[in-house]
């Protein structure tokens, strides 16, 4: 320390701890500064009335959408001047005047959705997803109509467009040609614009169907359809993009087929078919037969005794904690957005 205090004076600091091998900020002395008298004020601080003057400014009604750069601008545009823009803030964030100061609506508790089904088309879900092209940022929109009950695609359709009059139409043709009674029917969906559309609300509730909404950016809320799209798009066969609606329907038609033919983890294996046209049975005593030869040709195998198919589940809900059934699922009938323009686009694969 001797050596770097005794430095000639054209030598930086810096450069002599650097060859010194010493850091730099640890030469300086760590003793605390002695108190040569009493704290002297800011000559240049604002006085209280000063203070009082910039607060009153800022609280003022035509200022209260305005931030203080916007404020201190207008007040210099009519000729006066209370402080520097830095102490304006400096001043408002001392008294917590920074943020909101409007009166501000609470945040919107949206409701949890809870559906329980006991058979096919008792609850439908559905959701859109983005199907890429060759053209970069534009996609094709692939609408999906699941039954809660057994996953099966009950409807689907591919458009250019993603709007509430394609929805409509789809869920029109689709409650027609399944033949379901809409007045039992909850649709469950999330809150994109055309499910949350006037025009698309007010039709669903015009059959008597119930409605039903996930709460906002809760994946969970929708799972069926979420999981169908991730099945959808990490297929072996899924090529990535497509040349337009008539190359995407090329794929999607037959993958379709694969997904309501394929055995469904979900399902104890059994296929969407199976579960949705009331096949179990017949594909339970195929299994359970096939199994009991087997057993009996091979006991040595079964240490636990013998095999035993299992069975779908009797019950399948979203989000069952709360007990309520499909018919008591209420329609989230808030924050509804206007809905697009009609497009009429003949049969239910849109162009």
């Amino acid at each position: 320390m001797r050596v770097l205090e005794e430095r000639p004076a054209f030598v930086p600091r810096s450069r002599a701890c650097d060859m010194l091998g010493l850091n730099r900020s640890a030469t300086y002395s760590r003793a605390p500064r002695r108190k040569t008298g009493p704290h002297k004020p800011q000559p240049r601080a604002l006085q209280p009335a000063e203070r009082a003057e910039i607060l009153e400014v800022i609280g003022e009604d035509r200022y209260i959408d305005e931030s203080i750069a916007r404020i201190h601008a207008r007040e210099l545009s009519e000729g006066r001047v209370h402080a520097s823009v830095s102490t304006m803030y400096r001043v408002a964030r001392a008294e917590r005047m920074t943020g909101e100061r409007r009166d501000q609506r609470p945040p919107r508790r949206h409701r949890k959705p809870s559906i329980t089904v006991h058979g096919p088309n008792q609850a439908w879900t559905w959701d859109i997803t983005k199907l890429p092209t060759f053209d970069v940022g534009r996609y094709l929109n692939l609408y999906v109509i699941l039954d809660l009950y057994s996953r099966y695609p009950v409807g689907w359709m591919i458009s250019r467009k993603e709007n509430a009059s394609l929805a409509v139409q789809l869920f029109r043709e689709t409650i027609q040609r399944r033949g379901v009674n809409p007045n039992l029917l909850v649709i469950h969906q999330d809150r994109g614009s055309p499910m949350i559309a006037h025009q698309y609300h007010d039709f669903v509730t015009s059959l008597g169907a119930t409605l039903s909404h996930s709460r906002p950016r809760v994946s969970n809320d929708n799972p069926m359809s979420e999981a169908q799209f991730k099945t959808l798009k990490y297929a072996p066969s899924y090529p990535g993009r497509f040349a337009g609606p008539g190359d995407a329907r090329a794929w999607v038609a037959p993958f379709m087929d694969y997904y309501a033919e394929a055995p469904h983890s979900g399902l104890a294996m059994f296929t969407p078919e199976d579960v949705h046209f009331d096949r179990i049975e017949t594909v339970h005593r195929t299994r359970q037969s096939a199994l009991d030869t087997y057993w009996q040709a091979h006991p040595e195998r079964f240490v636990q005794g013998p095999p035993s198919v299992p069975r779908p589940p009797a019950v399948v809900s979203i989000n069952p904690e709360d007990g309520r059934d499909a018919e008591q699922v209420l329609a989230e009938d808030d924050a509804l957005e206007d809905g697009i323009d009609p497009v009429v686009v003949p049969g239910t694969h849109a162009a």
